[in-house]
C-alpha cells in the first residue's frame, strides 16, 4: 500500500524524491560485461518490481548506459509505459560512461540515452566515474551545455572523491548550475565516505549522497553468516575478501546487531540497514537498493515506513565504526 511519504530535494534542485529509489543495474539482460553480474530478469518480473516500488511510494529510478549498453534504460522505460506512468510523474536518473572517452562524447551520445528512456526525460544525468580521457572540468562544461539545451534537467557525478566533487561543483557554478549529487558506495559495512571527506564536502556544498550497494551485496543482513551454503551461488561476489571466512567474521557483529534490531522493530534486517542510511545524516543521504525479486522491491519501499530512534542509530554507528 502506498505510504504518505515525506519527499526531500536532491541537492539544491526542485527534484523532490523519496529517500529510497530503485537501482536498476539488475535490468541489464547480460548484454555486456557489466550486465554479466546479474542473471537475465524477464520483462514481466521487471514490470512487477517497478510496480511494487511505485505502490510502495518510491518515485525515482537510477539506471546507466553501461548497464547492458542501454538494456536497463530500455527495460525501465518499457515497464513504466506498461504500468501507465506518464512523463513527469516519476524521476529518472541515468549515467554517462567515461572510460576510454573524452568529454566530447557526452554530447555525441546524449540522444542515444534520450531514445533509450523515451518518453521519460532525463531528470538527473551523472558522470558514472572519474576515470576518462578528460578531466571533470571538461565533463562539467559538456554537461552544462546539455542543461542549457534542455536535454537534461540536472547534473550529478558518481564515485567522485571529495576534491573531484568540489572541482566539478566549481566548474558548474560558473554557469549558475548546481552539482546536485554524488553517487557512491555506502553502507554499514563501508563507511569510508565519512572519513575521506566525501560526506563532509557534500554537506558543505549542499550535494546529496546517493548510496549504492547500501546492503553491502546482502552481507549486512546476516544471511550469509547464518547460512554459508548460500555462498556457493553468489557469482562474482565470492572473489571479494568480504565474503571470505575472515571477512565474514569481521562483519558478523554488525549483521547480528542489525538482526536484533529487525526483531525489535518487526521489520527485516535489510530495512534496518536502509533506514540507518537514510536517517543518519538528516536529508543528505538517500539510497538505491536494487531488486531481483518482488519481495526485494517490497522490502525496499518498506524501509521508509518507520524510523529508527536516535539511540538505535547511535548504537549502529558504534557497532560499525570498524568500517569507516
Amino acid at each position: 500500500m502506498k505510504q504518505n511519504l515525506i519527499l526531500r530535494s536532491i541537492g539544491k534542485s526542485d527534484l523532490m524524491i523519496t529517500s529510497i529509489g530503485l537501482g536498476c543495474w539488475q535490468f541489464s539482460k547480460q548484454k555486456n560485461m557489466a550486465g554479466k553480474f546479474w542473471p537475465v530478469i524477464e520483462d514481466d518480473l521487471i514490470k512487477k518490481m517497478v510496480k511494487i516500488s511505485l505502490e510502495g511510494g518510491i518515485n525515482w529510478f537510477d539506471t546507466a548506459e553501461i548497464y547492458g549498453n542501454g538494456a536497463s534504460e530500455k527495460a525501465l522505460a518499457a515497464a513504466l509505459k506498461d504500468i501507465g506512468k506518464k512523463p513527469g510523474e516519476i524521476i529518472v536518473a541515468t549515467k554517462w560512461w567515461p572510460m576510454f572517452r573524452f568529454a566530447s562524447n557526452i554530447a555525441k551520445t546524449i540522444d542515444q540515452r534520450i531514445a533509450a528512456l523515451a518518453p521519460y526525460p532525463i531528470d538527473l544525468y551523472q558522470v558514472h566515474q572519474p576515470w576518462g580521457f578528460s578531466n571533470e572540468k571538461a565533463e562539467m562544461e559538456a554537461m552544462a551545455r546539455l542543461v542549457k539545451e534542455q536535454k537534461i534537467r540536472y547534473v550529478g557525478v558518481s564515485n567522485f572523491s571529495a576534491s573531484k566533487m568540489r572541482s566539478a561543483w566549481e566548474a558548474l557554478q560558473k554557469h549558475d548550475i548546481q552539482l546536485i549529487s554524488n553517487q557512491v558506495r555506502y553502507s554499514l559495512l563501508d563507511r569510508k565516505i565519512e572519513s575521506n571527506g566525501i560526506l563532509q564536502t557534500a554537506k558543505e556544498l549542499g550535494i546529496t549522497i546517493i548510496a549504492y550497494s547500501p546492503l553491502a551485496q546482502g552481507l549486512v543482513t546476516g544471511k550469509f553468516h547464518d547460512n554459508p551454503e548460500l555462498l556457493k551461488n553468489i557469482g562474482m561476489r565470492k572473489y571479494s575478501s568480504a565474503f571470505k571466512p575472515a571477512g565474514l567474521e569481521k562483519s558478523r557483529p554488525v549483521a547480528k546487531f542489525v538482526q536484533e534490531l529487525a526483531v525489535k522493530y518487526d521489520v527485516t534486517p535489510s530495512q534496518i540497514a536502509l533506514n540507518w542510511l537514510i536517517n543518519s545524516h538528516g536529508e543528505t543521504v538517500v539510497a538505491i537498493p536494487g531488486a531481483s525479486k518482488e519481495s526485494h522491491a517490497k522490502e525496499n519501499a518498506g524501509a521508509m515506513t518507520f524510523k529508527l530512534t536516535a539511540e538505535d542509530i547511535s548504537m549502529l554507528d558504534r557497532e560499525s565504526k570498524l568500517f569507516m
